[in-house]
This record gives structure tokens, sequence and C-alpha cells, in this order.
């Protein structure tokens, strides 16, 4: 919302389709017009929260991403576990809870699955917290009718009914990919974190990103994604016995005539140290060649985390070939509570 936006347009100072973040400046719904909510959305709103995020300054994330953040969630579990966007609370140092009902709690950060794009943050009491019921997304089909309800900074309610009107695979700039994921029209402003419900009020998705402007649509992480690593992400703060996934810190866009561009590079990874620079346009990982973005991550995450790979460059008029080490990004953010 209103915090995360300069934070976002920070990101590479690019006209990316995908802007990543609530802004505040979007226009709310009047309430003397607006629709009334409908039934479905009833039975899920009293679990959904929104979620205030401050980031220490030395955290890496705080170059992308910002200090302060602000995103919707949705309580899954009466024992007070919500679920949410990870951008929202990769880093966070302290983390604050708004119910519908108007109370403030603090809530602390159980873990992330940068992998799929989620995390979990319990809030701080005994409860019982109200809980939305999780549904099936598995079997979600174009056109199905969905709602996406969120909060804005204000904690006032966003509601956008709507349908799924593609279903796809969606590669991101940061290293991350999903094999299925939920287009949703028309768009919520409160997109960060607001879960995706369908007619029977159980949440199916949550949303995450905002594609394209005018009209813009919404990208949706189906629960499906969250639900097979739920109870080893709560206990141990990510899903562990998945394997590592090799990370580099590159921020990248495709090429047209093939292979990718570098647009950033994390302070913290190990592209900046093996010397990667923008502007470099990755056509070879390890001898394979790379066309697109779905490529470069195929091939990267196919190699081992410490193990050296070889990625070739057209740096201006010249090929060069960097070796690196790719890392496991959980070494270099804060993704689990004290």
């Amino acid at each position: 919302m209103r915090r995360m936006a300069p934070a976002l347009v920070l990101l590479l100072a690019l006209p990316l389709a995908l802007g990543a973040a609530p802004r505040g400046t979007e226009q709310k719904p009047d309430p003397k017009t607006a629709p009334a909510v409908p039934s479905y959305v009833q039975r899920v709103e009293p679990a959904v929260v929104g979620i205030k995020v401050q980031v220490p300054r030395n955290r890496p994330s705080v170059l992308t991403l910002g200090p302060e953040r602000w995103g919707s969630g949705v309580i899954f579990d009466p024992v007070g576990y919500a679920l949410t966007v990870s951008y929202v609370l990769l880093d966070a140092g302290s983390i604050e809870v708004s119910l519908r009902d108007g109370r403030t709690v603090p809530g602390k950060l159980v873990g992330l699955d940068l992998e799929v794009g989620l995390g979990v943050v319990k809030l701080d009491g005994p409860g019982p917290w109200p809980a939305a019921t999780v549904g099936d997304s598995s079997g979600v089909s174009v056109g199905q009718a969905t709602a996406t309800v969120g909060v804005d900074a204000d904690n006032d309610l966003v509601v956008t009914s709507g349908s799924v009107t593609e279903i796809r695979r969606f590669a991101g700039y940061w290293e991350y990919m999903l094999d299925r994921a939920f287009v949703v029209s028309p768009y919520n402003p409160a997109f960060g974190g607001s879960p995706l419900v369908n007619v029977n009020g159980e949440v199916i998705g949550i949303t995450s990103l905002r594609l394209g402007e005018r009209p813009a649509v919404n990208l949706a992480i189906p629960i499906e994604k969250f639900l097979p690593g739920k109870d080893e992400l709560i206990q141990k703060g990510r899903v562990a016995s998945r394997k590592p996934r090799p990370w580099l810190g590159l921020y990248t866009l495709p090429v047209e005539n093939g292979g990718v561009v570098i647009v950033g590079i994390s302070p913290v990874g190990p592209a900046g140290r093996a010397g990667f620079q923008r502007g470099d346009v990755i056509v070879r990982v390890n001898g394979e060649k790379v066309v697109s973005q779905e490529e470069f991550y195929t091939r990267l995450w196919g190699a081992e985390v410490g193990q050296e790979l070889t990625v070739v460059v057209l740096r201006g008029s010249r090929f060069e070939a960097i070796t690196v080490r790719p890392a496991d990004r959980y070494q270099f953010f804060h993704t689990t509570g004290p």
C-alpha cells in the first residue's frame, strides 16, 4: 500500500509490467455507492487481517522493498496462524496485525516459503481467532467466479468480485517461477496478501501482484502451493525437506531475441561478487542455451547450492564466461522469528 509502493518503484526503477505492491494512493470505493458485500465474502471477512511490518534498515531487502510495509492476510487456523505474501514479511523486525473487530495485536514471523512466495505470521494471544475455511484450488478453472478480499492501510475492507481469467505459468524477475498461477480480473488495489475466495467463501489462493495497466489484473498463488508444506513451514520456518534452490541474486527480464538481461543485482547474493553487471545478457548456463526466463531458471535450479556453474553472458559485443557458486538465499535473509 502507500508504504510499499515507493520501495518497489525503487526496485530497478524500471517500467516493469508487474507492479508488485499495493498503493495507498489508489482511489477507495465510496461506501455509499459500493455494492453490498456478498454472503460468501462475509464468511471469510472476520479472518481477513491487515499486516504492518517494520524492517531494520540494515537488512538486505530494505533496498528493494523498503523498511515499512503493509499488506493483507488471512487467518487459516484458530490458533492464530495467518497467511500472506512473503515480500511483506521478509526480514521483518516487528509485525502488527489489525483485525476486523478493531483490535491490533503483535505478530511473530513464523516462516517463509520463498519458492512459492508465501509466509506465515502468528498472532500474539491465546485465541481462538476467527479462521477462514481453506478450499481446494486444484480444480479451479478459467471463468470461475471469485472475490479478492483485502484491507487497506486504514484497515478498511476492500472487496473485488471477479473471476479467474487465465491459469498459466508465471516467471518473475527475482528468480521466481510458479508452474501454475491464477490471473484474476478485475484487480483489487489491496492485493498484497489478500485472500482469493470462491463462491463458498473458501480461500483458494493468496493474491500477490498487480499485472499490467488499464485494465490491470491480479496474480494469485493457488492455495495448493501452500498446503503440502504447511506443517513443516510452521514447525521449522521453511519447507526444509525440499531441496534448497540455487540462488544468484539477479533480477532479469527476457530479451526479444533470446536470453535474459540483467537489470539488477542483489547486494548480498553471489552474483555481485562473481562479476555480473547490469546490462549483461545471459545466453548459456553450464553450456546449455538460454532462450527465455523460464529456461534460465530451469538451468539454474538444476544445479546445486555451492556447486560451481558457468554462465555465459553477452556484454556489449563480447561473450564472457563467469564462474559462480549459487547460494541458499535463506542464509541471507531473516525468514523466521527470534
